[in-house]
């Protein structure tokens, strides 16, 4: 399968995570390619290239490090490439508390499902004072529309039929698959009715054909305020692609940060699977950052390939290390300044004990 290291602290976390997963004794044959700003300069320019895509396509399978994404300017995300050019239209990204995380809240055990190929993440956009941008300001005039202040960019957000009865397709299907029981939509169909509201008209189609699971919608301001006050009332939660960004690092929030939060990208052949958090540059090389993120990614990929015992072995374990507070890095101590916290390469050393303690005989 294809390992691709990313940039930052990104090759020391899959170097981490590489270790443990064969520790499982799940037999793995890596793949390794580039993605990143760190090998631009090595192919013509291009963060992401073509060979690396061409790696995921033939093994169907990847698990990937955090690659950085310039803010305001500089290219687009590498992240968001990867995903529309492979078509990988689905992202789970669970929330699951952990006793021992520092966190307000206990028992969550949710999961976002999030559309990753549409609404405003697609790219389209026109940039203010260049002239696209003024033709599409005439274009609105021409048709009635007034803006407030005309010196504005603009981005463009799709919503189709297609693109959102396939999400829902997959998240009923993913309910079904791993004892869950309830669909909540998420939208802003009072307000945006041609494209949130075709997403909740598409998805309460959907949910009429799939009748054994429950089903209801919340907007999505709403939605973040029901999360902080009883999200034990939430299952599965569907959303569109800036939606899901947001809400999923909320959710995050909820069970002690992006520390823990691992993530899946599905597509309909391939899958992809990285840590929720980013690359954070500043760390890279210091053996200092958290890799259970990556490392819990490392476990939605082992059941994706229905490597179940393998992957129940590691959750038990990283559970189990968290429990203990012990061998975990500074930001999940009781206090940051804790002299006994560990680096990355020493969580993975913890865990491959564990794992090996436990080995099926």
């Amino acid at each position: 399968m294809t390992l691709i290291p990313g940039d930052g602290t990104g090759p020391e976390l899959t170097e981490a995570t590489r270790r443990v997963l064969e520790a499982t004794g799940v037999d793995f044959e890596w793949d390794i390619e580039p993605a990143g700003a760190d090998v631009m300069h090595e192919h013509g320019g291009d963060p992401l290239p073509e060979s690396t895509l061409d790696s995921v396509r033939r093994t169907g399978v990847a698990l990937k490090g955090p690659i950085t994404t310039p803010i305001g300017e500089g290219f687009r995300s590498v992240n968001v490439a990867l995903r529309k050019r492979l078509d990988l239209y689905a992202q789970v990204r669970p929330c699951k508390t952990y006793p021992g995380v520092r966190t307000l809240y206990k028992d969550i055990d949710l999961i976002v499902v999030r559309e990753n190929t549409e609404d405003l993440y697609t790219g389209i956009e026109f940039e203010q004072g260049t002239a696209d941008a003024a033709e599409f300001v005439e274009w609105l005039r021409a048709h009635g529309h007034r803006l407030p202040h005309e010196d504005a960019g603009f981005t463009v957000k799709p919503i189709s039929v297609a693109g959102t009865r396939r999400v829902f397709e997959f998240a009923f299907d993913y309910v079904r698959r791993h004892g869950r029981h309830k669909i909540t939509a998420v939208h802003k169909a009072n307000i945006m009715k041609f494209t949130d509201g075709l997403w909740l008209r598409t998805a309460r189609a959907v949910a009429a054909e799939n009748p054994d699971i429950e089903f209801d919608d919340r907007i999505v301001d709403n939605m973040c305020m029901q999360l902080v006050q009883r999200p034990e009332e939430y299952d599965v939660l569907v959303m569109p692609n800036l939606y899901g960004d947001i809400l999923s690092d909320l959710t995050a929030g909820l069970i002690g940060g992006l520390g823990v939060a691992p993530g899946g990208n599905y597509g309909e052949s391939v899958a992809v699977f990285e840590p929720t958090h980013g690359s954070a540059p500043k760390y890279a090389g210091q053996n200092k950052v958290n890799p259970i993120a990556h490392l819990l990614s490392g476990m939605m990929m082992l059941r994706y390939l229905e490597e179940d015992d393998a992957a129940n072995r590691l959750e038990n374990a990283i559970a189990e290390l968290i429990l203990e507070g012990k061998n975990v890095t500074y930001d999940m101590k009781a206090s940051r300044d804790d002299p006994t916290a560990v680096g990355t390469s020493e969580v993975a050393d913890a865990l491959i004990e564990k794992l090996s303690a436990a080995a099926p005989a």
